[in-house]
C-alpha cells in the first residue's frame, strides 16, 4: 500500500467497487428479464433462461435474486418508480394551472408511458403472473401515484370543478378503471399502434370527459 494511504480508505474504495459491480449485474439481470418477457410473455420467465441470457450459471443468479418472484418484484418497483417520476415531471412542466387539466395531462402521460413500456405495464396493472403479489416496498410508488391523483382531484373539488365524490375511493376506483380499461383494449387489440394513433387510446380524452360529467360539481 502506498505511504500515506489509510487502510480505511482502501477498504471503502473496495466496497464501493463491489457495490457498483453488484448494481451493474442486477441491472443486467433485470434488462435480460425484460427482453425475455417481451419474447416469451410476462408469465413465461424462468431463472435458467435469465442466467443464459446474461452468461451466468443459474446458481449465480440466486446471489442476486432468490427466486423468479423476486425478479418480478424488482421490475414492478422499478416500473412504478419510473411512472411516478414521469407523472411528477409531466405535472411539474405543465403550463396549465387548472387542477382538472393537470389531471388530464398526467393521465395522458400515463397512457403514453404504458404504450411505450408494455411489459412493465402488464406487470404493474394486470395480473399476468399467477401467484405474484408485489412487496409493500415495491408497491409503495404505485400507491403514491394514486394518492397524488387523489390530491389533484381534491384540488379540482376545492376549485369547484368537480363534485366531492370524485376524490372518494369510489371516484378513484372509477377513474383508474376507465383509464386502464382503454389501455387494456389497446394492448389487447393493437399493441403495435402508437398512443396517438391507437383506436382505443384515441378515446382516452373522451373517457375523461365522461368522468368529469359523472362528477360534475353541484349546481349553485
Amino acid at each position: 500500500m502506498p505511504l500515506g494511504f489509510p487502510q480505511h480508505m482502501s477498504t471503502a474504495a473496495s466496497f464501493d467497487r463491489r457495490a457498483r459491480r453488484r448494481e451493474q449485474t442486477i441491472d443486467e439481470i433485470l434488462a435480460a428479464a425484460l427482453r425475455l418477457m417481451e419474447a416469451e410473455g410476462v408469465a413465461g420467465l424462468s431463472l435458467s433462461a435469465v442466467a443464459r441470457e446474461v452468461g451466468m450459471r443459474p446458481p449465480s443468479v440466486y446471489q442476486y435474486f432468490p427466486s423468479k418472484m423476486a425478479i418480478y418484484d424488482a421490475l414492478f418497483r422499478r416500473g412504478a418508480e419510473a411512472f411516478l417520476d414521469v407523472r411528477r415531471q409531466t405535472v411539474r412542466t405543465a403550463t396549465a394551472a387548472d387542477p382538472l387539466e393537470l389531471a388530464r395531462i398526467s393521465t395522458l402521460a400515463f397512457g403514453r408511458w404504458c404504450m411505450e413500456h408494455q411489459i412493465h405495464s402488464q406487470l404493474l396493472f394486470w395480473r399476468t403472473v399467477p401467484g405474484f403479489e408485489p412487496s409493500p416496498e415495491a408497491y409503495a410508488p404505485a400507491q403514491e401515484t394514486i394518492e397524488e391523483l387523489r390530491r389533484t382531484l381534491l384540488a379540482a373539488v376545492d376549485a369547484g370543478l368537480l363534485h366531492p365524490d370524485a376524490a372518494s375511493d369510489e371516484g378513484i376506483a372509477l377513474y383508474t378503471s376507465v383509464t386502464s380499461g382503454v389501455l387494456s383494449q389497446q394492448l389487447a387489440n393493437e399493441p403495435d399502434a402508437s398512443f396517438d394513433d391507437g383506436r382505443y387510446t384515441r378515446l382516452l380524452p373522451t373517457v375523461l370527459d365522461m368522468f368529469e360529467q359523472r362528477y360534475a360539481p353541484p349546481r349553485g
